[in-house]
């Protein structure tokens, strides 16, 4: 090797691979601090793409949870209404049965027909009342559950309807809703016909709520698998995206110790030129 003033390649060495390894360095303090062993696109292009793919799949995972959860709280809502309807009824068996006994006059006749009517008016008033999130449950409408992870692939929709409700269609899962609406109390007659219709509807009214039971097993079922989804891929995306903070302490003490050589090689570099000095003595 030629011993040169004009250029220092030695210490021009030194001073380039210092500089790499204190680029290396920079990357294993910013993945120890981050905590993530992707900080940016050049860390590693392919990884980040697939790590940002698998966080795109999660969150939209995450919403579909929400998704069926909002629409078991529907259908908790209208199964709730159901339950307070068949109170009313059984209350309404109790006041047929009565008035069918021929031993009440017309005066007691009506006026467990008036409480009859108060009934039917309250489950009217169930049927058209009855909301969640602003929107009217009995509405006979067709709910769609959205359940995707992102992709067109893995999205799908769960249907549920809640029917009509109102004294004059009890039972929207029945081929023939009964109608209490014309009922009256005010006769033995119109008593027993009422009493066959209130039971009718009680069984309407039971065959509803298991309609919208299963619905709802459907949804939480789903959301059970959408669940397990999702820690599947947040399980992926951490082995994706975190820093092995093993690996990156020892790469940390690898380069603190390459820093330090590096800068008393560059010494060594900087004092060898100076002995050309000695050629002029």
């Amino acid at each position: 090797m030629s011993m040169s003033i004009l250029n220092n390649i030695s210490s021009i060495q030194a001073q380039n691979q210092m500089q790499l390894n204190s680029t290396a360095m920079q990357t294993v303090l910013m993945q120890l601090s981050s905590g993530s062993r992707l900080n940016s696109g050049a860390d590693d292009p392919a990884g980040l793409a697939i790590a940002d793919g698998l966080l795109a799949n999660n969150t939209a995972l995450t919403q579909s949870a929400m998704n069926t959860s909002d629409g078991v709280g529907r259908l908790q809502v209208g199964d709730g209404a159901l339950s307070q309807v068949t109170t009313l009824l059984n209350s309404a068996v109790t006041l047929a049965t009565e008035a069918s006994n021929g031993t009440l006059s017309s005066a007691q006749r009506a006026s467990l027909d008036n409480e009859f009517t108060s009934i039917k008016a309250e489950i009217d008033r169930i049927g058209s009342s009855t909301t969640y999130n602003g929107a009217a449950v009995f509405s006979g409408a067709t709910t769609s559950v959205f359940i995707s992870d992102g992709t067109s692939a893995g999205s799908s929709t769960i249907d549920s309807t809640v029917g009509l409700l109102s004294s004059s269609s009890i039972g929207f899962t029945a081929a023939s809703p009964t109608n209490l609406s014309t009922d009256t109390l005010t006769t033995e007659t119109g008593a027993n016909a009422a009493l066959t219709d209130i039971t009718a509807a009680i069984a309407n009214v039971a065959n509803d709520r298991a309609q919208l039971g299963a619905d709802m097993n459907r949804l939480q079922s789903a959301q059970n698998v959408i669940n397990t989804q999702s820690q599947n891929l947040t399980s992926a995306y951490d082995n994706e995206s975190s820093a092995n903070i093993a690996q990156d302490v020892a790469n940390m003490t690898k380069y603190n110790i390459l820093q330090s050589s590096g800068m008393a090689a560059l010494q060594q570099s900087n004092q060898s030129q100076q002995a050309i000095l000695k050629l002029f003595q």
